[in-house]
């Protein structure tokens, strides 16, 4: 979990000689090997803003991701989120819609961890890709500007990129108004209006 959250953060040579060494010590652990460290790696290369690398990295994990029971401290399907993350990237919206509705259709696996909340933002961030509205996606943030397309691909997918803003909204409804990812959500969603 602390090579993740290293990799999460942009610290990605820690985090890979975490991975590293794990792999070293524990180089029969399924779970480890399958599921953990590939999720890092790809973690680092979102933060590279190298997303078809992560997705690669992360085909290995897809026979594992849903059939892990969450713990006090693991909670799944972590890489789910990753290759969503990946797929906003790399601009496929149809794709990052998949991943990011297998955590919402999961809740009892992902628990009260706020990766079930930033399904739902990340979900509304995928929609307008549908509409035709590519909002450029980095590994941390989605630009400020939209740059529209072409006439709407698909005429719902506004009203369920703001549905998806609202759930979201209401999930962190007390959230502390100074909160970097909430605002930056707000900032997005008054552009869907």
């Amino acid at each position: 979990m602390a090579a993740l959250a290293l990799a999460r953060i942009g610290d990605t040579r820690p985090a890979l000689d975490i991975a590293t060494e794990l792999h070293r010590e524990h180089p029969l652990d399924t779970l480890l090997n399958s599921y953990w460290i590939p999720t890092v790696r790809a973690a680092v290369e979102l933060h590279k803003e190298n997303p078809s690398e992560a997705i690669k990295l992360l085909q290995v994990v897809t026979p594992y991701e849903l059939s892990l029971q969450p713990t006090a401290t693991f909670i799944f399907p972590y890489p789910a989120y990753v290759r969503g993350m990946a797929y906003l990237q790399a601009g496929q919206g149809h794709e990052a819609e998949v991943e990011f509705q297998k955590i919402l259709d999961h809740p009892g696996m992902v628990l009260n961890c706020s990766l079930g909340a930033l399904a739902h933002l990340e979900l509304g961030r995928a929609y307008p890709l549908e509409a035709g509205i590519q909002l450029t996606h980095g590994a941390r943030h989605v630009t400020d500007q939209p740059r529209f397309l072409q006439a709407s691909q698909e005429p719902n997918a506004l009203a369920k990129a703001r549905a998806s803003y609202e759930d979201f909204f209401a999930l962190w409804k007390n959230a502390d108004s100074g909160t970097p990812v909430l605002n930056q959500a707000k900032a997005e969603y008054a552009k869907l209006k």
